[in-house]
């Protein structure tokens, strides 16, 4: 059967879990490889959570099936179970999205121990114990792992420093681990996301997916299906030659403009 170009971009029968996909984007990327034919694991900390995410993959008519694991993904144990889930129900382990992520506002100087440690657990620790745990699994068939940091660590995240400090770590990591393990044929990247019309950011800001038009060029705020499409690209073999890349996918850049005089 003659392959189309297409075929490249598609993740079909591939094997994926997305971890913080009970909503926003991780949900999307679920949702949209689950379409296009691949079988996703989706997992948060609460079952009742990610639970309606895989009934709805299940119900849906794209050619994926999809697990839905209570995991945390600070807690290592519960990370290696998750991956011996994955690879039990599918046999294997293809792509690990490591998506989950957590943040609150505060000024540097009110930022608690706890609290800093708190968000260094789940953004970059987390994504340490998922990736670790999935290591043999992926390199047993040339897989890819993709990290979801944030353009705060990139260009720094004032009130969030410490969710900004953890991302740039995670956008550091991927560089890193993609020179290590590009021997054992895996592929690692990065999405850098902007402001994205999520649960979330519609309950800070008051901006919703509807409010959003992904037609319009001009514009600071896009939508989850916008980074799943990213997603796909560099989990597809469409992305071979993408190794430790982060993807900013974040609208209208910020520029130096001139001053009003």
């Amino acid at each position: 059967m003659a392959h189309s170009t297409h075929d490249r971009f598609s993740v079909a029968d591939r094997t994926a879990i997305v971890t913080g996909a009970s909503s926003g984007i991780g949900r999307a990327i679920a949702e949209d490889f689950a379409a296009d034919g691949a079988n996703v694991v989706v997992c948060s900390r609460e079952q009742d959570n990610v639970d309606p995410v895989a009934e709805g993959i299940r119900d849906g008519d794209g050619g994926g099936d999809a697990l839905a694991v209570e995991c945390d993904v600070t807690d290592r144990d519960a990370v290696e179970a998750l991956v011996e889930a994955t690879v039990s129900e599918f046999g294997g382990l293809d792509a690990l999205v490591n998506n989950a992520g957590a943040s609150f506002v505060a000024n540097f100087e009110d930022i608690s121990p706890n609290g800093w440690q708190k968000i260094l657990d789940i953004n970059l620790t987390g994504t340490y114990n998922c990736t670790q745990a999935a290591a043999e699994h992926l390199a047993d068939g040339g897989g890819t792992v993709l990290n979801v940091a944030s353009v705060a660590g990139q260009q720094g995240a004032p009130y969030m420093s410490h969710y900004g400090a953890a991302k740039a770590a995670v956008v550091n990591l991927t560089r890193s681990l993609a020179y290590e393990w590009a021997s054992d044929g895996v592929r690692v990247n990065c999405i850098a996301p902007g402001f994205v019309a999520t649960p979330g950011l519609e309950s800070q800001m008051g901006i919703s997916a509807d409010d959003v038009e992904r037609e319009d060029v001009e514009r600071r705020v896009g939508v989850s299906e916008e980074i799943a499409d990213v997603a796909r690209f560099l989990v597809s073999p469409a992305s071979s030659f993408v190794v430790g890349e982060t993807v900013t996918a974040a609208g209208v850049p910020d520029v130096m403009e001139s001053p009003d005089v």
